[in-house]
Formats: C-alpha cells, sequence, structure tokens
C-alpha cells in the first residue's frame, strides 16, 4: 500500500475545491426543491403570516376598522394585565404548574424505557409497550371525565378505597397533584418511544463484551444505556422547558371550579376567557405574547447552557 508524503499531503490540501453554484445544484436536483418548496411555503403561510397580527395586542383592536385601522395604544394591555389583581397568582401557578409537571413527568419515560429494554420476552414485551401507549389516544375530555369519576365523593374510586367522602376536585391542595399524576398516566408510555428508539441503536456486542466481564445489569444500565440516552435526554429538556409556559389548559378548564381556582387559575385558561368568551382580542393577544416571550428566553437559556454542560443544542 502506497503512503501520501507529508508534502504530497500538503499539496493536496491546497488544491482549490471547485463547488458548484446555486444556479447548478437547482437544475441538478430539481426534484428535491420542489418537494422542499411544499412544507417551506406551508410554514410561511401557517406560522410567519400570522404574526402579522401580533400587532394587535399594541393596538385597541376593533374588528370593524381592521388591524391598521384600530388605534395604536403601545404598552397598554401589558400594564393592564400586569396591574391586574390576580396576574401574580396565574404567573405562579402556571410556573409551579409547570415546573412540578417537568419534575415528575420528565424521569418517568426514562425509567421506563431503561426497564423496557431489559425485557427478553418479545411477547411480553409488546404488550407492556401497547398498555403503556394507550392512554396517550385518550382523548383530553375523556381523561377528565375518567378522572371526575374516579374521585367523586359518592361512589369514586379513590373514595371507596380509602373509605372516604371528598370532593377532592373542590380542594385546592390536590388540583396539582391530580394534573399531574393524570398527565404521568396519559404520556409517560408514549414519551418512551423516541428512549426506545435511541436504544435500539446500541450495539449489541456492547452488551456482550459487558457480561463476559462480569457487568451486572444496573452497570450495562449506567455505562452503555444511559450514555447513549444523555444527547436526546439533553434536547428533550431543552424542548420542555421552551414549552414551561404553555399549560395545556384543556385539562386545566375542564377539571377547573370554582373552589380550586387558587391554584388552578393560570395564564392559558385566562387567554381562552378573555380572548374567546369576553371578545377581548387586543389584552389576550398581549398576554399570551408575554408568554410566548418568557418561553423563548427560557429555551435559549436551557440551550446555552446544555450547549457548554453536554455539547448539544439545536443551534
Amino acid at each position: 500500500m502506497t503512503q501520501t508524503s507529508p508534502a504530497a499531503a500538503r499539496q493536496l490540501e491546497t488544491i482549490p475545491v471547485h463547488r458548484k453554484s446555486l444556479s447548478q445544484r437547482l437544475r441538478e436536483n430539481w426534484q428535491l426543491y420542489v418537494m422542499l418548496l411544499i412544507p417551506v411555503v406551508l410554514t410561511i403561510v401557517y406560522k410567519y403570516w400570522p404574526m402579522y397580527g401580533i400587532q394587535i395586542a399594541f393596538r385597541d383592536f376593533k374588528a370593524s376598522r381592521g388591524i391598521t385601522g384600530s388605534e395604536w395604544v403601545g404598552l397598554y394591555w401589558f400594564e393592564r394585565f400586569f396591574t391586574a389583581p390576580n396576574c401574580v397568582r396565574m404567573i405562579k401557578n402556571t410556573v409551579l404548574l409547570s415546573l412540578y409537571s417537568l419534575l415528575w413527568s420528565f424521569p418517568i419515560p426514562i425509567i421506563l424505557s431503561l426497564c423496557i429494554n431489559q425485557l427478553r420476552f418479545a411477547k411480553f414485551k409488546r404488550v407492556v409497550q401497547t398498555v403503556l401507549y394507550a392512554p396517550h389516544f385518550i382523548s383530553t375530555m375523556v381523561i377528565c371525565g375518567m378522572i371526575k369519576i374516579f374521585l367523586s365523593p359518592s361512589g369514586g374510586l379513590l373514595n371507596l378505597i380509602l373509605g372516604t367522602s371528598v370532593d377532592f376536585l373542590s380542594e385546592s391542595t390536590a388540583f396539582r397533584t391530580i394534573y399531574v399524576a393524570s398527565g404521568i398516566w396519559q404520556e409517560a408510555g408514549w414519551g418512551t418511544i423516541i428512549y426506545m428508539a435511541c436504544l435500539a441503536a446500541v450495539d449489541t456486542s456492547l452488551y456482550e463484551a459487558a457480561k463476559i466481564d462480569g457487568a451486572s445489569m444496573f452497570q450495562r444500565i449506567l455505562h452503555i444505556d444511559i450514555p447513549e440516552l444523555v444527547p436526546m435526554i439533553v434536547l428533550q429538556l431543552i424542548m420542555s422547558v421552551g414549552n414551561l409556559m404553555n399549560v395545556g389548559f384543556e385539562k386545566v378548564l375542564l377539571l377547573q371550579t370554582e373552589l380550586n381556582k387558587a391554584t388552578s387559575d393560570i395564564i392559558a385558561v385566562y387567554v381562552y376567557e378573555q380572548g374567546i368568551i369576553n371578545a377581548k382580542y387586543s389584552y389576550s393577544t398581549a398576554v399570551g405574547l408575554f408568554n410566548t416571550v418568557v418561553n423563548i428566553i427560557l429555551l435559549i437559556i436551557v440551550n446555552r447552557i446544555a450547549k457548554k454542560a453536554a455539547d448539544v443544542s439545536f443551534v
């Protein structure tokens, strides 16, 4: 086998690489660019073009006058939100509900995927996965109906087990626990799919070598499985923190009562009530814009921290 000398290697490095021009690449791969054009157009139409309406948050929007014809009021709606009596309570409830969901819901799919990956009976493994995935396909409205039935003070399953007759949905202290627990039951199994796909890519020879060296199951998980999952865990964490303020308002709205509003009054439900029910479009847009800006800031911060700590990021 011939080897290239250092001088020849340096000479090869100095040879200019002739890159194809954009027009040449378009002519050669026009089919791919046409296919790419469809999602790009859809993204612009449905994601970027609606951003034109953000200016409603800075106007006193009147439907009869249109967006540009409505009076410009600047930061009036933001000041009104921050001076509202329940502003602090809504922000606090939104952050706490999201943090509790993240704290308890985020590690569960990782643990489940590591446990499922250790199952060696294929049929039993498929049954376990099917049972865990099934709740994801139940609609939020049905989930809330089931929660109300299970927690009913008269004949509810939980009250029958405890021998009590407590209306848990009317207890403000129990709302966050109910919300987080039901979310774990519904989404934990579905969240394992991504992690299971990562574990499926692990070279089986690593497990065989670890067994020969006498590594226990816990050691194999610690030194083979978890390092393989770290990049995906970091990316999922970035995405979760980026949606920290986006609490699923459908479940909160359906489970909310006048007695549990102390802990269930969140920004998303408030935006829905002000925008859809009360038709205060400018005010609800301003509140929603504030919510989105907070999410963007959190996403950027966590992305930079993850890039420095684990060398994993979106950009």
